[in-house]
């Protein structure tokens, strides 16, 4: 499985309600259940506009259709080659 970060542009995201939120996420875990293990929502990162989702899946394409059952906008799914952290400069 791979790693990728899936940018969202859905307007006024980030002044969402928590119960709207809760719908989002509900949407969201129902594809992830329905596509059967192929894709695992890790979490996501709202901003004023867009979201950047961190998800594990088989391909790209898995995906583009967790976004379509969920019903959720794609705007770019970059895949993540590695990660840093602060530990990374040490020895």
């Amino acid at each position: 499985m791979k790693r990728f970060v899936i940018e969202r542009h859905i307007p006024g995201v980030g002044s969402l309600a928590a119960a709207q939120l809760k719908g989002i996420a509900a949407a969201s875990n129902a594809a992830v259940a329905e596509l059967g293990g192929a894709v695992q929502w890790i979490h996501s990162h709202l901003a004023a506009d867009n979201t950047f989702c961190v998800y594990i899946g088989e391909s790209e394409n898995m995906l583009r259709e967790h976004s379509r059952l969920a019903g959720f906008p794609i705007t770019r799914i970059n895949e993540i080659v590695t990660i840093i952290d602060p530990m990374t400069a040490e020895d």
